[in-house]
């Protein structure tokens, strides 16, 4: 079963805890079964990889490693870091700043 996230793809977040702690970045990718999402630029380490072809190269290589949801928190273009609400009108739902009440 898939889990219902608050978050999406290409939000902006922040994260708040770890090495990383006040770094800013887009969502890459979120990986619903464990819980985690890939922030760009964030979450560095490096992994050693095999050379497959002779045209490809082998060596060490630095990847973004996934955070867990609850180590980051979606940014508002008004007031920062915030959590989100919903808002629902007519049909539609939306998410809002709880914070602000403005849409993101």
């Amino acid at each position: 079963m898939n889990k219902k996230f608050k978050i999406r793809k290409d939000d902006t977040v922040e994260i708040i805890a770890g090495k990383d702690k006040g770094k800013r970045g887009a969502i890459v990718r979120i990986l619903r079964d464990k819980d985690r999402v890939i922030v760009a630029g964030a979450n560095i380490v490096k992994k050693t990889k095999k050379k497959r072809s002779q045209q490809d190269r082998g060596g060490i290589i630095e990847i973004e490693a996934p955070i867990h949801l609850s180590n980051v928190m979606i940014v508002c273009k008004k007031c920062g870091p915030t959590r989100i609400g919903y808002k629902i009108d007519g049909d539609k739902k939306t998410r809002v700043c709880r914070k602000c009440g403005e849409t993101l």
